[in-house]
């Protein structure tokens, strides 16, 4: 159902069948469509109230109807997710839509969220079906094993998948090491064995440079 029209635009066909797409990101359409906002990041009530008290900011619509639908974000480069069962954690600004069977919710993320300023979850998007994220410049997808543990950016963190532990080190940063750095210091580590998506370019934290 989800292809690129090219790097920038996300065109998705559907036959009766619905998406989730972040609100205002449908840049044209075919055929006929009926338009959908949803509530709380596409988890109703609890979500609505959840994301509001954790800071965590998505706002998702419905699309559902007969034809295509193109999508675009700011001219942002898309990767598509395959879903099979398991989970793609992301930044909820990278999540550009999901099949609409997917399921939508918040994790706990505890000190990058709080230390970004962007709340202390990030969105989470589980079952069987596709995705589409956005980044800022084409993302890398990097394989973390066993014995080759990640160590992020999380300026440049934009999303991950698979059986991994996510953690955080504090006192230095990629910046400092090069005495460049500003701000809180601290990075990500993932370990186990999944992916890890991440953007060829940093966004801007309310903790400073890191």
């Amino acid at each position: 159902m989800f292809r690129l029209q090219s790097s920038r635009v996300l065109a998705v066909d559907m036959t009766g069948d619905a998406v989730k797409a972040k609100n205002g990101s449908m840049v044209a359409y075919d055929g006929r469509m009926a338009f959908k906002k949803l509530s709380g990041g596409g988890e109703g009530l609890r979500g609505m109230v959840t994301r509001r008290l954790t800071g965590e900011q998505m706002t998702l619509m419905e699309v559902k109807g007969q034809g295509t639908c193109w999508f675009a974000d700011r001219a942002s480069e898309i990767n598509l997710v395959q879903l099979r069962g398991d989970t793609l954690y992301v930044e909820s600004s990278n999540l550009l839509a999901a099949d609409g069977g997917l399921r939508t919710g918040t994790s706990f993320t505890g000190l990058r969220g709080a230390s970004q300023g962007n709340g202390l979850f990030t969105t989470t998007v589980e079952g069987h079906g596709q995705a589409a994220i956005v980044s800022d410049g084409p993302a890398v997808v990097l394989r973390v094993g066993p014995q080759y543990p990640l160590t992020v950016d999380p300026g440049a963190y934009v999303a991950h998948q698979g059986n991994l532990r996510q953690s955080f080190q504090s006192g230095v940063t990629f910046r400092t090491l090069l005495g460049e750095g500003g701000g809180e210091a601290f990075q990500m580590r993932f370990e186990g064995d999944g992916l890890v998506y991440v953007q060829p370019s940093e966004r801007n934290t309310i903790a400073g440079e890191v």
